[in-house]
């Protein structure tokens, strides 16, 4: 199962205050949920997805793409996804991917190759661009090692997903590397190629020179 956990969307992104407004902050996370369930309901031998919430904007998403909602006690992502892969797993699946709401470039291709890369037992990291957080985690079976998110996730993840013996394979996606947290994000994210609903918000904006280079 894909579980993509969202926080409370209208609290998102805090440290682009120095260039959004707390609306405009707003506006980028709800189009980049957008985005990446939109990129989720297109890859059409995904499996099933889950969207981890108690969101409201996020809620009405998942029903538009006919995803489940896994209701979230707000305590924090990782308390959400260890229960969200706990359910899982009382359910029987067998594996479990994570995917965060805020990486809008992520497609389908990329997705379809974490499944292929992924063993029938063992890990599939992906590491964001910097190369210190976690921007997709596939586990089989789904609650191989527990899932610690944080700005620098990525090396305990891949200390936890070794220590299981188990196969652990790291894949370099630009597409799912590319999350938004900082004022340089945004101008990569306007820069790509490709017409996202959060790429036409951050061009609508035409920051320019407030984002220093």
């Amino acid at each position: 199962m894909i579980l993509v956990p969202v926080k409370n969307l209208v609290d998102a992104k805090q440290r682009l205050s120095p260039i959004l407004s707390p609306q405009q902050r707003f506006a980028l996370a709800q189009a980049m949920c957008e985005d990446v369930l939109q990129a989720l309901a297109h890859w059409q031998s995904r499996p099933a997805v889950a969207v981890v919430t108690n969101d409201s904007f996020a809620r009405d998403l998942a029903a538009r793409f006919n995803f489940e909602v896994v209701a979230d006690d707000n305590s924090g992502e990782t308390s959400a996804i260890e229960m969200a892969t706990a359910v899982c797993r009382k359910r029987g699946a067998d594996s479990t991917l994570v995917v965060p709401a805020d990486i809008p470039l992520i497609d389908k291709s990329e997705l379809q190759k974490i499944v292929d890369s992924a063993p029938s037992g063992g890990a599939v990291l992906v590491p964001d661009a910097a190369g210190r957080g976690t921007n997709a985690a596939w586990r089989a079976p789904g609650d191989l090692f527990p899932l610690r998110f944080g700005n620098d996730s990525f090396l305990p993840h891949l200390a936890a997903a070794k220590a299981t013996g188990l196969p652990c394979v790291v894949l370099e996606l630009p597409g799912i590397a590319r999350d938004v947290d900082r004022p340089e994000d945004l101008r990569e994210l306007a820069a790509a190629s490709g017409e996202r609903r959060s790429q036409k918000l951050v061009r609508s904006w035409n920051l320019g020179g407030r984002i220093q280079a």
